[in-house]
């Protein structure tokens, strides 16, 4: 079931993410990258170069938790590109990109 909710932060990297990474691989992307906490329970978004697979990666109460998404169809929007190595993004917003909507 997911479990994310609008009470949840997201943040979108915003550079191609190497999708062998797992659990430990992807908590170090997010504090040695993007300067975060990977247990402040906060939703860290990864998308592959192909823009092909997903992976979310949430510190819930007693351990990590990651979604792995791959689209056989198509693939995921463009990352938009900035300053800093990852965006906030809103919940809702969340939800089109993971069923691929583009924006």
């Amino acid at each position: 079931m997911f479990a994310l909710t609008t009470q949840h932060r997201f943040f979108l990297y915003r550079h191609a993410c190497d999708m062998r990474k797992g659990f430990d691989g992807l908590s170090g992307v997010v504090r040695n990258e993007l300067d975060a906490d990977p247990l402040s329970g906060d939703v860290f978004v990864f998308i592959n170069r192909s823009r092909t697979t997903m992976k979310l990666l949430v510190f819930e109460n007693d351990g990590y938790l990651l979604y792995h998404k791959r689209i056989e169809v198509g693939s995921f929007q463009k990352i938009p590109q900035g300053a800093t190595p990852a965006e906030m993004i809103d919940y809702h917003r969340l939800q089109f990109l993971i069923r691929g909507v583009d924006l």
